[in-house]
């Protein structure tokens, strides 16, 4: 469909909006990408080849794209919305990329556009999971306004002139800029000096030190509960998830979009991922036995196979992804 549009003279922009009223996208089937990998037919890795390469695709349409992300906007919903020319937040905005929980790490594009988060907040966001509303949001780079309900249909209705403009993407910005509200204050900016500090630390063992050190009385239940997150989420993919991010920064997107499969293959052969789909959404005890259990047990060695080429560069499935500054390796 995505190709089909591009081709068609007659589709100026692309919107993306949530089928109902609660959510943008929650994310993929990861029940469903469980199963498929025990049944041993292999097809959870074609998912996240098409999904990838759908993620791309937005971040280099040829056509302006707007996601309206008034709702749950997670995981995948992500990788859909971040490359859009217009991101869209309304008061039920949503926005997370949880994947340590389940012992995973922050994938479709994440390495990437979690980077538009100023200071630390990148790791702060990739490590901890935590949910974000619209002002948020706004601050961490990952929308562009905030809307009310009444705003947004404004924009819905006045998107047929957009389109129809010479330039639909400047046409778009200016209806931003029309129909944008001042967000309700979050509270992220006002946790930044914390975030900073803390997650400014050289590993994640560091991390968790100097979280668990905070006595500032504005900054110490955030760090205690912070901590707390931390100490539940897969050991191993903590430490990946912090490498990822380190290497991330300025690659370029293609090449985020390869390290990134590359990293699937580790999660699924690690085994974690797989155990805390378990533990957490089918028999949902939110008891996973990660393995190592301790982060003091997490081997550089172990951390550092997740990143081990799978193939070589003219045989990756996702080869044929470019960087906008240049050709694929």
């Amino acid at each position: 469909m995505a190709r089909a549009w591009e081709r068609d003279d007659r589709v100026r922009l692309v919107v993306l909006r949530g089928a109902g009223d609660r959510a943008f996208c929650a994310g993929g089937d990861i029940r469903a990408l469980r199963e498929t990998f025990l049944s041993g037919t292999g097809g959870h890795r074609h998912f996240f080849e098409v999904e990838y390469s759908l993620d791309h695709r937005i971040h280099t349409y040829p056509k302006p794209v707007v996601a309206v992300m008034d709702g749950i906007t997670m995981g995948g919903g992500m990788g859909i919305s971040q490359g859009a020319a217009l991101r869209i937040a309304g008061p039920r905005t949503r926005v997370a990329m949880p994947e340590t929980r389940i012992g995973f790490f922050p994938d479709v594009g994440a390495t990437c556009f979690l980077q538009r988060a100023p200071g630390m907040i990148p790791l702060y966001l990739g490590l901890a999971g935590v949910t974000l509303g619209g002002a948020d949001s706004l601050y961490a780079g990952l929308v562009d306004a905030c809307f009310t309900p009444a705003s947004i249909a404004a924009l819905e209705a006045e998107l047929p002139r957009a389109a129809a403009a010479a330039d639909p993407r400047a046409a778009l910005a200016d209806l931003a800029r029309r129909d944008a509200v001042p967000p309700v204050p979050g509270e992220l900016e006002s946790l930044r000096p914390a975030i900073d500090l803390h997650f400014g630390q050289a590993s994640v063992t560091a991390i968790l030190a100097s979280l668990e050190s905070e006595a500032r009385p504005q900054f110490a239940p955030w760090a205690a509960k912070t901590a707390t997150l931390l100490k539940a989420h897969s050991p191993t993919l903590l430490r990946v998830a912090f490498e990822q991010l380190r290497r991330g920064r300025g690659m370029a997107l293609g090449d985020v979009f390869r390290m990134e499969l590359n990293l699937i293959h580790g999660c699924f052969a690690q085994g974690d991922f797989v155990e805390g789909i378990r533990a957490l959404i089918v028999d949902k005890d939110n008891a996973p036995r990660w393995n190592p259990r301790l982060l003091t047990e997490v081997t550089d060695a172990s951390v550092a196979a997740f990143f081990a080429p799978r193939w070589p560069p003219q045989e990756h499935p996702l080869r044929h992804l470019r960087n906008p500054t240049g050709d694929a390796p």
